[in-house]
């Protein structure tokens, strides 16, 4: 107990020197994009299975500098609750609290593990970059569950290692040297990496991540004093162990070998025999690149969100087109029609070809309408069945399911 004291002692004290992620000082921009639309996508990746609601209670643990008052902003008509060990990072949500009118943010200096202080349970748990940090994940973890309503969710995001296998040889590095986190140590920092070999594991992060273009950003990645990652059974065993059970992948195309390139390899059939938690253990393996695991997870005890092809179900299902998905039409592959992208997807290998008919389909989703009411583009039910079970895998598309 006291080496995790010490822990938690050094994680706060780094955060009140190095406030993350770097502050923001407006939000309306962010405020435009957060529609209706938007949010009735986010609220059924989460809640498939019941009718849309913008008033769910949120806590965001962890908040850091901004987290919760984006939050507050994305869902107006919810009561949002922000916690983290930063005063100055709470600090800077005060700044966007008060500029913004957030009447519905409420701000507290709170340990993860100390949650259940407040005297209040949530509907959505969002934790995300910070279980990794913390002195005892499993407890930290352990507490989050205990405040989750039983028909909760909750959106959790760890580090995953092999794809931050640079940042970890760099951390050690630093810690070799004796690397501190003053200003002026964090500038020499930096102008040391410019020297990195042109082929080291850790540059292709650097390029990709706004994260490495700040002290902030150098500084929580290179220098954090507890930093772990989670593989994919690590990440399913610290689920299990506290209670949660695993729901979905925020984006799920990645962990699919049914998606991609992999599901024209001779180990397709091999992969697609396997479990669920082992199909994605080993596609993590296989793509080698990942940097976090952004899962979606609930109460054990609630019943598991269903989204099912196998019988007559999938035709009462609502499809609601999530905003960050575009259609191309321009140089797509000679049988297609359009080529469907996710834009939050990483891998250039996720792209999904479609032919006129299933053009024809996804142009009859209206966010309102069932499937089966979908008229003319239904004459073939057996390829719209397939069709839409992949603009789900794919992440093209969420569901209704409560009607």
């Amino acid at each position: 107990m006291a080496a995790q004291a010490a822990i938690a002692a050094q994680v706060g004290a780094f955060y009140e020197q190095h406030p993350y992620p770097p502050p923001v000082d407006d939000l309306e921009a962010y405020r435009r994009v957060w529609d209706e639309r938007r949010r009735r996508a986010e609220s059924h990746l989460f809640w498939p299975d019941e009718a849309y609601r913008d008033d769910r209670s949120i806590l965001v643990a962890g908040c850091g500098t901004n987290q919760a008052a984006h939050y507050a902003v994305r869902w107006p008509r919810a009561p949002v609750v922000g916690i983290d060990v930063s005063d100055a990072s709470l600090a800077f949500e005060e700044v966007l609290k008060r500029k913004h009118g957030l009447d519905n943010l409420e701000l507290h200096r709170l340990e993860i593990e100390k949650v259940g202080q407040l005297g209040r349970t949530f509907d959505h748990l969002v934790c995300t970059g910070v279980l990794h940090h913390v002195a005892d994940p499993y407890a930290g973890l352990r507490a989050l569950r205990d405040v989750l309503t039983p028909a909760g969710a909750m959106h959790l995001m760890v580090y995953a290692p092999y794809g931050r296998a640079g940042v970890y040889m760099l951390q050690e590095y630093c810690r070799r040297l004796g690397v501190g986190s003053s200003s002026d140590e964090i500038r020499d920092l930096i102008e040391s990496l410019k020297a990195l070999p042109p082929d080291h594991p850790a540059l292709p992060l650097f390029r990709k991540s706004p994260d490495f273009s700040s002290e902030a950003g150098i500084a929580d990645a290179l220098l954090h004093p507890n930093d772990r990652a989670y593989s994919v059974p690590q990440l399913m065993e610290l689920l299990d162990r506290a209670g949660l059970a695993f729901g979905r992948w925020i984006r799920q195309a990645p962990y699919l070998p049914a998606c991609g390139a992999l599901a024209a390899t001779p180990h397709a059939s091999r992969l697609l025999q396997l479990e669920a938690p082992q199909q994605f253990a080993a596609v993590e393996l296989f793509r080698g690149t990942m940097v976090r695991h952004s899962a979606v997870a609930y109460r054990t005890q609630r019943s598991l969100p269903r989204i099912d092809f196998s019988g007559e179900a999938w035709l009462h299902y609502v499809p609601i087109r999530l905003p960050d998905t575009i259609v191309i039409h321009d140089r797509v592959p000679s049988a297609a029609a359009a080529v469907l992208i996710n834009r939050n997807h990483t891998y250039s290998d996720l792209y999904l070809p479609i032919t006129a008919l299933e053009q024809r389909l996804l142009e009859a989703i209206d966010d309102e309408r069932r499937i089966a009411d979908m008229g003319r583009a239904m004459v073939d039910r057996v390829a719209a069945r397939t069709f839409f079970e992949k603009l789900w895998l794919w992440d093209q598309v969420v569901f209704d399911t409560s009607l």
